[in-house]
Parts: C-alpha cells; sequence; structure tokens
C-alpha cells in the first residue's frame, strides 16, 4: 500500500515495507554490491508487491547512468532490424533499461552531427549500431570522440577495440552453396547484396569459394547485383532466367531478395524447385510462409541484440567474475532446409547432402 491513498508507491514505501533503509533500497535497484542477499531478496519482493517503478531520472542521478540504450540503424532488410530491435529491448526490460531506436541514413553529409545531436539529447550507456552505420568511420569516430561505449553488430571485420557481435557469413554461404551442388547443381548463380552493406561481400566470398573449392567454374554473368530488396531479387531474377544457359538454382544475399526470385520464377512459369532451385539467407518471418517455403540461413538476430545488450550494461557488483570472452562474439547461426531446394532433374534421388543443416516440412 502506499503512502496516500490512490497515488503511485514511493522509494520511501518500499523501505518502510521492507524494513531497510531508503539507501539500501536504492542500491538493490541500481544493482549495486554491499547488500545481503536476503536482504535483497526481501527487497525486491516488496517492490513486485507495490508494482513499485523508479523514475528513470532519479535512478540516473544517483547512479550516474541515463539506463537508457540505443540502437542506430539504416537497413532496408525490415526483417533484420525488426529482429535486432525485438532482442534488444526484451533484454534491456529485463535489465531494467531502456531502448532509444533512432534511423539515419548511411550516406547523411551530416551523420556525425546526427549522432552528436541523438548523444548530447540521450546521454546513453552505450550505443548498438547495425550494418552499414557499424562500418561508417564518421559514426565511430564520433562515438569514440565523446566516450560512448559501443557495440557493432555484423561489422566488416573484427578490429581490436571494437566491440562486436557476429556470425561467420563466409562459412555460412559456404555451406548454402555446398547444399545446392550436392543436389547436382553446378550452374548455379548468386545475388550480391549492396556494395555499403559488409555482408554481402563475406557472403560473395563463400559462394566462390564453395565454387572454387568444387572445382566449379562461377561465370561472372551469373553474380548479379541487388540491395537486399524485393524488387531487386525479381530484377536480378529476370536478367539470370533470360540468359541462353539458365542457371538451375540461385542464391540470394538475403531472403528479401530470395523472395523476388521466386516471385519472377512463377511469372516466368518455371516451378520451384523442380525448374530452379532458390536459397535465401537471415530467415526471416517470411521465409517460412511463402510456398515454396524458402531454404535459408538461419541468422540469429534477437541472441545477437541480446548479447550486444549484455555487453554494454555492467553486470551487478556482487555478481561472480564472469568469463572473459573477449570484445569480438560469434554467434552460432543454422542451414535450414525447406522445400525451395531440390535435386536436379537430371539426379538420382537420395543424393548425398553436405553440411550440416535442418530440414523443415512445410506442413502444406
Amino acid at each position: 500500500m502506499s503512502s496516500k491513498t490512490g497515488s503511485a508507491p514511493t522509494i520511501f514505501d518500499v523501505a518502510e515495507q521492507a524494513g531497510v533503509s531508503i539507501k539500501t533500497v536504492s542500491r538493490v535497484l541500481n544493482r549495486e554490491s554491499g547488500v545481503h542477499d536476503k536482504t535483497r531478496e526481501k527487497v525486491l519482493k516488496v517492490v513486485a508487491t507495490l508494482k513499485y517503478r523508479p523514475k528513470l531520472s532519479a535512478r540516473s542521478l544517483a547512479g550516474a547512468r541515463s539506463y537508457l540504450i540505443g540502437l542506430l540503424y539504416y537497413d532496408p532488410s525490415a526483417a533484420f532490424v525488426a529482429g535486432v530491435q525485438r532482442g534488444a529491448t526484451l533484454r534491456c526490460r529485463e535489465l531494467g533499461y531502456h531502448l532509444v531506436v533512432e534511423s539515419m541514413h548511411n550516406d547523411a553529409a551530416d551523420i556525425d552531427s546526427q549522432v552528436d545531436r541523438v548523444i548530447s539529447a540521450l546521454r546513453p550507456d552505450g550505443m548498438i549500431l547495425t550494418p552499414p552505420l557499424c562500418d561508417n568511420p564518421k559514426v565511430l569516430k564520433m562515438l569514440r570522440d565523446s566516450d560512448t561505449p559501443y557495440v557493432l553488430l555484423s561489422p566488416g571485420r573484427a578490429v581490436k577495440g571494437r566491440p562486436s557481435v557476429v556470425i561467420d557469413d563466409v562459412h555460412a554461404a559456404e555451406e548454402v552453396t555446398n547444399l545446392l551442388i550436392s543436389l547436382g547443381h553446378e550452374t548455379i548463380a548468386f545475388i550480391q547484396g549492396p556494395p555499403d552493406q559488409a555482408a554481402s561481400g563475406l557472403r560473395l566470398e563463400g559462394f566462390q569459394r564453395a565454387m572454387k573449392n568444387h572445382g566449379l567454374k562461377v561465370d561472372a554473368d551469373l553474380i548479379q547485383p541487388g540491395d537486399f530488396t524485393f524488387h531487386t531479387g525479381v530484377e536480378a531474377a529476370h536478367r539470370l532466367l533470360s540468359r541462353r544457359v539458365k542457371p538451375t538454382a540461385v542464391f540470394a544475399g538475403n531472403d528479401d531478395m530470395a523472395l523476388g526470385v521466386l516471385a519472377a520464377a512463377q511469372r516466368l512459369g518455371l516451378s520451384v524447385p523442380a525448374d530452379l532451385s532458390v536459397a535465401g539467407f537471415d530467415d526471416s518471418p517470411a521465409a517460412s510462409l511463402v510456398w515454396p517455403a524458402l531454404t535459408t540461413v538461419r541468422q540469429p538476430v534477437d541472441l545477437m541484440a541480446r548479447v550486444a545488450v549484455d555487453m554494454l550494461v555492467p553486470p551487478p557488483a556482487s555478481a561472480a567474475p564472469a568469463e572473459d570472452l573477449g570484445n569480438h562474439r560469434v554467434q552460432p547461426y543454422e542451414l535450414v532446409v525447406r522445400d525451395s531446394t531440390s535435386a536436379r532433374r537430371s539426379e538420382l534421388a537420395g543424393v548425398k547432402v553436405l553440411g550440416s543443416q535442418r530440414y523443415e516440412a512445410s506442413g502444406i
């Protein structure tokens, strides 16, 4: 019960019911050391019972923290950004922080000034950057100059002193290509993402490496540009499928472009996967909803965002020393095989599939 009927409970109410001082309540809420475990448990129980919510401004003044984590993004792939935002929001909530999301155009001439204004207004305890902002030198310089901690999601390369969370894009793309080759495909096309996205080059590298390892030639015309959007997948597919010698499989650098390939194939009267196998990357929500369901790489975007938040939020002083994992975290991915890929018509059934993967039936 609060000190005033109908009013929101205060820190004084929590302290009174828990039988401790206001300072002790503050230490518990700020996850500080110097509080006995039983006392901490008692205070948290009262907090839950009273549904007490400390004011963010008061916590900031008390702990010299804003309890805000910023997320900067500019990415044409809505599914990727949505996954990052979902994972980061939930983790921030669990830790008593708030996520503030800001969209910025990577090519803006005043992007450093934009970042400076965000930092000045929010005074965040840390920033999470998604591609391509995570590789933008102006953005990184502004964060360093302002002494703002940051974590980069999927940067082009690991750099000492730059905390980052990634998957092995090269190896994942290599696995997808190995799958297609194991199904008997030799004329395989690749649709690349935008040049300012590091993942575009890394996934192309994995594709080319697998083709080379199997002694297969990659025709330059079979590598088509895209920008991680549906319509560029459609356009690239039309260029590829208008060739005299058409590919029997297309590996698109992300799911949105792969969905464009599926649409183009349907318009041209091609059957997927009988006439054309199609694979993507990311495992966006749409990948399992289209027909045929899309073979793709499951990138743990939610988990990557949660890990990034953990790297920015200091653990309670009372917590046991955590294992030193370094400032570059590599997360696991998964190759998910669905109905959009199959053996070439001329291949016998039961071909051996290379690499580790999960098969998900369409259920239709």
